[in-house]
């Protein structure tokens, strides 16, 4: 008996499972089966590919290099069998399962309103997971499946990654009506030297990605707080004599004044991303073209 006749597509969903979970237990709740069914499983697959596959420790299952460069085959293949089964026309309305999207919290705040407010209405069987962008994992989670698309700015996207381009945003300087500096006229110089609010998500510091800016014209800001998340920084300046560069988008509808300046920071873009074995997904391409905003 050859190979591939030793092999079947639970196989392969057991593998998956095994490979996104790290854990036989959690795998077979997943998939509806006994632990034991799933262990008898592994070993049909280990003595197929003549691997170890997975190596058992404190933290569970560790793929083998071997796993690692087979777990992004068999996502390909289980994608090109699910669209075997798949109608020729692809129909919101029947869609089910899950769709996991990881989001910076300016993403969330400005574009997944709309998005869940569409999904919901043209996929009402389709259950969605908006979860915090997680810089130092993005990698792996989109790797091993459990996000299938990231919104957020380009320098925080691994380059191998398929990007759609949503739109084009601009900080703003900006400060309460009730501050100091609400009503006046300063310069780039006064600005720098005034107390200054930033958001730093991915990693809690004092640096923004202002201060390049600042340093092209031989200024430092005079940064005094950080906070974890874009929307929590109106209310900070709103209780604080002090000023924040935040994205235009983020501040519509806040009782905020903006700081005229001379000069302007420089714009950016704003992205979708996600792994290139689901480019021909039609669930992926759909969402994907619901995010099309430019």
């Amino acid at each position: 008996m050859s190979k591939l006749d030793r092999l079947d597509i639970k196989q392969l969903r057991i593998f998956q499972a095994i490979y996104r979970e790290k854990n036989a237990s959690k795998a077979a709740s997943q998939l509806g089966m006994t632990q034991q069914a799933v262990s008898e499983h592994l070993k049909k697959l280990r003595d197929v590919f003549n691997d170890r596959l997975f190596l058992r420790g404190s933290k569970g299952f560790t793929p083998t290099p071997f796993a690692e460069a087979l777990a992004i085959n068999v996502d390909k293949l289980l994608i090109d069998f699910k669209a075997l089964l798949a109608p020729t026309s692809f129909d919101p309305k029947t869609i089910s399962g899950m769709f996991v999207i990881a989001a910076t919290d300016y993403a969330q705040q400005v574009l997944l309103p709309s998005l869940v407010a569409t999904l919901r209405q043209q996929a009402p069987n389709l259950k969605l997971i908006v979860r915090d962008f997680e810089i130092d994992k993005l990698d792996e989670l989109m790797e091993s499946g459990k996000v299938n698309l990231a919104i957020a700015f380009p320098d925080y996207i691994p380059e191998s990654y398929p990007v759609l381009k949503l739109f084009e945003e601009h900080h703003v300087c900006v400060a309460s009506p009730n501050s100091s500096i609400a009503h006046t006229d300063p310069t780039l110089a006064d600005v720098a030297s005034y107390p200054s609010i930033i958001a730093s998500p991915s990693r809690p510091n004092f640096k923004g990605s202002i201060d390049d800016w600042f340093k092209s014209f031989g200024l430092t800001r005079n940064v005094v707080v950080s906070a974890p998340c874009f929307s929590i920084v109106p209310m900070y300046l709103n209780t604080t004599d002090s000023i924040a560069f935040l994205p235009s988008r983020a501040i519509k509808g806040l009782d905020l004044v903006e700081i005229s300046l001379a000069h302007s920071p420089d714009k950016f873009d704003v992205i979708a991303a996600w792994h290139p074995r689901y480019n021909n997904d039609a669930l992926q391409r759909w969402v994907i073209s619901l995010l099309d905003v430019e």
